[in-house]
């Protein structure tokens, strides 16, 4: 509870560094903010013509159903790759001032998460760009499916990052680690495709129940089972508790290490 007062306390510090992380995103490029649309509008150009023409999926409107589960992922996999490295990229910050460590990945998070949000715009104009709708009813879900990748996110950022600042390599096993994890949750194919002798294995992939019930939402426009939330719910928490306990063990020698 102490930590949780000080970080609320902090709270102002977050709020500049989300700012100060999104204005230098892009900050020297022609394109600039634009580059927030036009990365995952290039991936679903690639992904979309790689299973719809030549690797043929044989999924109706195969770019939506591609889509409303990339966006997720790629938010969750900048907090797992580029998150490991959020307290080495502020270390002079950590070598001269006090505050709670924990608002540097909470900082870098929620950056990576208003930058999400922002992309669900592309996201709403290609669904009805595409004459699929949405459901009012459905939708009511989508900020609790949001929230529960936002902690499970929250909670590989503390866990990566911890542990980077003692293991230098984990960034580089994170960059290979992220993309077997990507091929291993149902992003580019449905649940359904899997054979059922590895099913219970997959259902042990936290983000599985999580893009799942984005694809309830915005794909086949109907409210997520409750078991599915359930299951994300419980295992963000999962995520989030060891993500803390590690940072919170690990912190103390922050300063040495770095």
């Amino acid at each position: 509870m102490k930590t949780l007062r000080e970080i609320y306390a902090y709270r102002q510090m977050i709020i500049s560094l989300v700012r100060r992380d999104l204005r230098g995103r892009y900050k020297g490029s022609v394109l600039g903010f634009l580059w927030t649309f036009i990365n995952p509008l290039l991936q679903l150009c690639v992904y979309t013509i790689l299973f719809s023409t030549i690797l043929k999926s044989g999924i109706e409107k195969y770019y939506l159903f591609l889509f409303v589960a990339l966006i997720p992922w790629l938010f969750f996999s900048n907090c797992l790759t580029g998150g490991a490295g959020a307290i080495l990229g502020q270390k002079d910050m950590v070598k001269k001032i006090y505050f709670p460590r924990e608002v540097i990945p909470i900082a870098y998070v929620t950056s990576s998460f208003v930058n999400m949000l922002l992309c669900f715009v592309v996201i709403f104009g290609v669904i009805l760009f595409s004459g699929n709708g949405l459901s009012g009813e459905a939708l009511l879900y989508l900020p609790l499916v949001m929230a529960v990748e936002y902690v499970m996110a929250l909670g590989i950022a503390l866990l990566t990052s911890a542990i980077t600042v003692y293991f230098r390599d984990m960034e580089h096993i994170l960059g290979i680690a992220g993309l077997a994890w990507m091929y291993l949750t149902p992003i580019m194919y449905g649940p359904d495709a899997v054979p059922p002798e590895f099913l219970r294995l997959f259902e042990m992939n936290p983000m599985m129940p999580v893009i799942m019930a984005y694809r309830d939402i915005l794909y086949y426009k109907q409210p997520p089972q409750i078991d599915t939330l359930l299951r994300a719910f419980g295992l963000g928490l999962l995520v989030l508790l060891a993500g803390w306990l590690v940072f919170e063990a690990l912190k103390k020698h922050f300063v040495e290490e770095l």
